[in-house]
């Protein structure tokens, strides 16, 4: 049995990564991951010039990334995205469907059917429309790795006005195990990270517009913190890598002791 060192199971030299919603946030912080791991990865967000920024700044350090715009919430969108992807590296090995909206609302019963299908189209509709359009792109080079960026709001809503949000999160979930079990004989990994509280600028809003937000969910973790951004990197590249070659199907929780 010949045991793989760490450095190599995380190596993401020569493979490239798609994420959404990689302009600011977790996002950001998972492009500099992969990147500082060898891969060449696309910087994906609504409008084309922060994608650009972001790819340029990636570049000035050393990697290599490109901008490529897409509304993810916008299902026809999707495809002329991918062969964009196709067509400057000519192969994608990793996905995270990290884009996604949560805009609060007064509760349910304001929830109006334009708001609700808003939240879904983004948070459960491109994770899927992405998904069903670069799985098979994976299986023709080889395999790959599909990550669902999910929420510990999907297990419990510990806000009623983040109460669509969190069945967003809570159907992603439930997606990601049927793209599991349907695409394993592809060789195509899909797994879900769902992350308790970080430092995003949602979590800034939320601050600003709800003060006392970010001590609340600080206090429903056994650690009392709200994670650093940084923190994601780890978690994500240990499901995007070989790290992980027999972990399918699965929800890892990154929530400094959230229980599900």
């Amino acid at each position: 049995m010949t045991i793989r060192q760490p450095e190599e199971l995380f190596d993401l030299t020569g493979r490239v990564a798609v994420v959404t919603g990689s302009t600011r946030g977790l996002g950001r912080a998972m492009v500099d991951g992969f990147s500082r791991a060898g891969a060449s990865v696309v910087v994906c967000g609504r409008t084309k010039e922060p994608c650009d920024a972001v790819a340029a700044e990636i570049r000035a350090a050393g990697g290599k990334a490109v901008g490529i715009a897409c509304h993810v919430g916008d299902w026809d969108a999707v495809p002329g995205f991918v062969d964009a992807v196709v067509q400057e590296y000519g192969r994608v090995d990793v996905l995270v469907n990290n884009a996604g909206i949560n805009p609060m609302v007064l509760g349910l019963n304001d929830v109006t059917l334009p708001l609700w299908r808003k939240i879904l189209s983004v948070n459960v509709e491109g994770a899927l429309r992405m998904s069903q359009c670069l799985a098979p792109v994976m299986r023709d080079g080889g395999g790959g790795s599909i990550v669902n960026i999910g929420s510990m709001e999907g297990y419990f809503s510990s806000n009623p006005m983040s109460a669509v949000y969190s069945a967003s999160k809570a159907a992603l979930r439930s997606l990601t195990v049927s793209m599991a079990n349907l695409w394993a004989p592809w060789s195509v990994r899909v797994n879900m990270l769902s992350p308790g509280p970080f430092a995003t600028e949602m979590l800034v809003a939320a601050e600003r517009n709800y003060p006392g937000s970010v001590a609340m969910l600080a206090a429903q973790n056994p650690q009392n913190r709200v994670a650093d951004l940084s923190e994601i990197v780890g978690p994500t590249l240990y499901l995007a890598s070989d790290a992980s070659s027999f972990v399918t199907g699965d929800d890892i929780t990154v929530g400094g002791g959230m229980r599900k």
